[in-house]
């Protein structure tokens, strides 16, 4: 089936197709005349690329689920990597309670500002009690650099 085709069966842009072939996510014949000709594989390789990034798998994980025949997947592998996923996911949400637990004690602290304190005051009051550890912030595990690092490159883009 030609690219044409496949967008329209997938509901996926040509240029997002092309772009998973460019990746190695997705394989194409070349015709003679240097069209794309895609395998019936091919619509169920992008549901699964949409599906697994929907689920939150980078590209880069998902090259690693995906097998390189679909006859030939292997069932153990793909249930540890899911099983994995949802490890992640939910270190994540602990980590994402943590930062939300901190944030509603530095509002409750803001929020304590006295009625005769002016904002700066109160400013350079809730910094000193959070350097005294009066204010406690979640503590950064290496896991959390590492994704704070990959938000920072992808907002540079």
């Amino acid at each position: 089936m030609k690219i044409g085709e496949l967008a329209l069966r997938t509901g996926l842009a040509a240029s997002r197709i092309r772009f998973y072939e460019d990746i190695g996510l997705l394989k194409a014949a070349r015709e003679p005349n240097g069209y794309r000709s895609y395998s019936s594989d091919a619509v169920l390789v992008l549901e699964l690329i949409t599906a697994a990034q929907q689920a939150g798998f980078s590209l880069d994980e998902i090259r690693t689920l995906l097998p390189l025949d679909m006859a030939q997947w292997g069932h153990g592998a793909l249930v540890e990597t899911l099983r994995a996923k949802v490890q992640e996911i939910e270190a994540m949400e602990m980590r994402l309670a943590q930062s939300k637990a901190h944030l509603v004690a530095l509002l409750a602290e803001i929020d304590a500002k006295p009625d005769n304190m002016d904002c700066s005051d109160n400013a350079k009051r809730v910094l000193s009690r959070i350097r005294a550890g009066q204010v406690k912030g979640p503590a950064l595990v290496p896991t959390d650099v590492t994704t704070l690092r990959k938000a920072k490159r992808r907002t540079a883009r």
